[in-house]
């Protein structure tokens, strides 16, 4: 039987509260440990699913993991066991988990071969894999598929650098080329890399383990391959989406909430977003204020038409940040599209939010228009099923402004995504139950 949440609604919330480290950000900088014997040490850990069952399987591979503090880990990857990626209980382990990818790289960098069992991960449309692969390949690396669903990757010598142009800015796509790429013969060049902060994160980690990288930060990565890498110390960035859910959740519940050490450089777009759906925020040093709001009202263009709210790669706004924009939008005062260019199944949440009482037009599965009931008729509390992780943790604000009891079922998908989240928002006055 699968836990759920039982929420109480309409309660304003107030207090300070700190966002985990950031989950996209973790899946990357914990597979970065095989690309050296040295020990990494890592901090600011989120303790949530998705992380916690990649560092099992980085334990199961034969790296040493020792826990220094709840949210610090030591990883030593001197001794990997290949034989055990032939084993069912690897390929069980990977296939749970989207994040298993990440391996492909350093892998391939080190050891010269890799296999892996299609990924698990949301249901939020297709997610092909095909950058990961054939940038590995310009590297060098042999493509073997077996069967429908599982992949081997081998290089004869070592791989070799190579210029390539990715067919998209993938983030994950570009962390497990550059992953193999520090380690290959020559050089190479990614174009239409990702830059995302965590992206940059991992590049600053590489760097300080002796990796050459030129391009941080922008869309053209030149990487100067060495024969080896060292260990770091490396602290990971707060995560932007649970500081954007926390800024939805105040407005949209009229709350008085503090994000502490938000890092605001690194949230591009995210604030003036917000703000254009009418949320009054306040940098005050690295924490986030955000004051308790009866009103709040969409932005229109220059010339009086509607707001477009789209995602797009970086620095563009988030695609993990829509559904919480689309519900934040349902109490403004105004009118707002929203487009999720990314993902084709993202936006099917939108039927409970309709079911609660919201105004909402799904155009299409990429589209939605929101008209807001500008807090004259409130949510009310339904039974609903979260789909994802971000869209349940939008149904899960909903469900705190909304009148009466909601309850939310399939609650393990947040969990993958947001560490304690019940426990964090009950302490500042939230009514969440965990049954």
């Amino acid at each position: 039987m699968s836990a759920a949440f039982e929420v109480i609604g309409g309660k304003p919330l107030r207090g300070e509260i700190v966002p985990q480290g950031a989950k996209n950000e973790a899946l990357q900088i914990l597979c970065a440990v095989l690309l050296t014997a040295e020990p990494v040490t890592i901090s600011n850990i989120p303790d949530i699913r998705d992380v916690n069952k990649l560092i099992e399987l980085l334990g199961s591979m034969g790296v040493k993991v020792e826990r220094l503090a709840p949210d610090t880990y030591r990883f030593q990857a001197d001794d990997v066991n290949l034989a055990y990626l032939d084993t069912p209980e690897f390929i069980k382990q990977a296939r749970e988990l989207r994040g298993s990818v990440m391996i492909l790289g350093p892998m391939l960098g080190r050891y010269g071969k890799c296999q892996l069992p299609k990924p698990g991960g949301d249901k939020i449309g297709r997610r092909p894999l095909d950058t990961h692969f054939l940038g590995l390949q310009k590297l060098g690396g042999e493509l073997k598929v077996e069967g429908p669903d599982f992949y081997k990757m081998t290089v004869s010598g070592k791989l070799s650098g190579a210029y390539m142009l990715l067919d998209e800015a993938s983030v994950t796509g570009t962390a497990n080329i550059l992953m193999g790429a520090v380690l290959a013969e020559g050089t190479t060049s990614i174009y239409n890399a990702a830059c995302e902060p965590y992206l940059q994160q991992l590049c600053k980690m590489l760097v300080r383990m002796g990796a050459k990288i030129q391009g941080i930060g922008s869309n053209l990565l030149v990487i100067d391959g060495v024969d080896k890498l060292g260990g770091t110390d490396h602290r990971m960035l707060p995560d932007m989406i649970e500081i954007g859910s926390f800024i939805g959740l105040a407005a949209m519940t009229g709350s008085e909430i503090t994000i502490k050490d938000c890092q605001i450089p690194e949230l591009g777009l995210i604030p003036d977003t917000f703000r254009k759906l009418g949320i009054k925020l306040e940098f005050r040093g690295d924490d986030i204020y955000v004051p308790a709001q009866d009103h709040y009202e969409i932005a229109t263009y220059l010339d009086g038409s509607i707001l477009t709210v789209s995602d797009h790669t970086w620095p563009g706004f988030t695609p993990d940040l829509l559904s919480i924009a689309l519900v934040v939008a349902t109490q403004a005062k105004g009118t707002v599209l929203i487009h999720q260019k990314m993902f084709e199944s993202r936006l099917f949440f939108v039927d409970k939010l309709i079911d609660m009482g919201a105004q909402i037009t799904l155009c299409d599965p990429h589209r939605a228009i929101v008209i807001g009931l500008d807090k004259r008729n409130t949510l009310r509390g339904i039974t609903m099923t979260s789909p994802d992780i971000r869209a349940g943790v939008a149904l899960l604000i909903a469900a705190l402004s909304a009148d009466g009891k909601s309850t939310i079922l399939n609650v393990e998908q947040i969990d993958r995504g947001y560490q304690n989240i019940d426990g964090r928002l009950n302490a500042l006055g939230a009514q969440i139950k965990r049954i």
